[in-house]
């Protein structure tokens, strides 16, 4: 493992909680090749591991990356197989902003090789801790909860119509999780009146959740993709401690439940 590539926190609980979209730095090679749009990583995931930041707190280990999406996409498969076929999305090393807009300056997008090479240097070492935290917790407790934690904008055309809804859960359309969990995530969601939500509707769960949920085998995964404007300021990505403080007993309440 590199952990100059992420940071892990180890907890006793049987959750982790991934954060892959969290990262904001880019190496100076790769960021003088960027659009000038693109230098201030907009697509990042705002702030999400200080809005989880309860659950080490609580006990769960919580995996972090370093560096921005626009390096590569930690939750996408290194075929770069797209998640939403016939849907305008974004790749392993993305060349489109979520505006639609370039990421590089025409002509410096990385070619296969370059992709590869970034695939070695910051994807798997990301995804063989991931792995490796999920197997030490399987086998301290017989299963284990993997939540990834997501955020975006929540309006975004290029992307989808319309306003996205405020909590959005993903199972790969129950796949990833058992129904029991699912169940009692929902439930939870159907209880509070304060945002509202929609399972596996044009967030079902990226790779990760899609790649390692196994029910049968002990492993639970979860998607959540909240939209930022629930906990932050979207127009200058800046955070709200108001709003983040009403979300996150939510959010606590909803690892709960999906752990049982």
């Amino acid at each position: 493992m590199n952990p100059s590539v992420f940071t892990l926190h180890r907890g006793t609980l049987p959750l982790l909680v991934s954060l892959p979209h969290d990262g904001t730095h880019v190496p100076d090679a790769i960021a003088a090749r960027l659009s000038d749009a693109a230098r201030t990583v907009p697509d990042t995931d705002w702030h999400i591991a200080r809005l989880y930041a309860f659950a080490g707190e609580m006990g769960a280990s919580v995996l972090v990356p370093v560096y921005s999406r626009y390096v590569i996409d930690l939750n996408r498969g290194e075929d770069d197989v797209s998640l939403y076929p016939g849907q305008n999305t974004t790749g392993l090393c993305p060349l489109r902003r979520f505006d639609g807009g370039a990421v590089y300056v025409p002509g410096q997008e990385p070619d296969e090789d370059e992709v590869r090479a970034r695939v070695e240097r910051y994807w798997r070492p990301y995804h063989d801790a991931l792995r490796g935290e999920l197997q030490r917790l399987r086998e301290a407790h017989g299963r284990v909860l993997l939540w990834e934690g997501h955020s975006i904008r929540g309006e975004l055309p290029f992307l989808f119509e319309g306003r996205l809804p405020d909590l959005n859960l993903g199972t790969a359309d129950g796949a990833s999780c058992s129904p029991q969990a699912q169940a009692r995530i929902e439930a939870a969601l159907a209880t509070q009146q304060d945002y509202d939500w929609v399972a596996n509707g044009r967030f079902k769960g990226g790779h990760i959740t899609r790649h390692h949920g196994d029910p049968a085998g002990g492993i639970e995964a979860v998607q959540l993709e909240i939209s930022q404007r629930a906990y932050m300021n979207e127009d200058d990505s800046s955070w709200d401690a108001d709003k983040a403080a009403r979300l996150q007993p939510l959010l606590q309440t909803l690892l709960r439940a999906a752990m049982g």
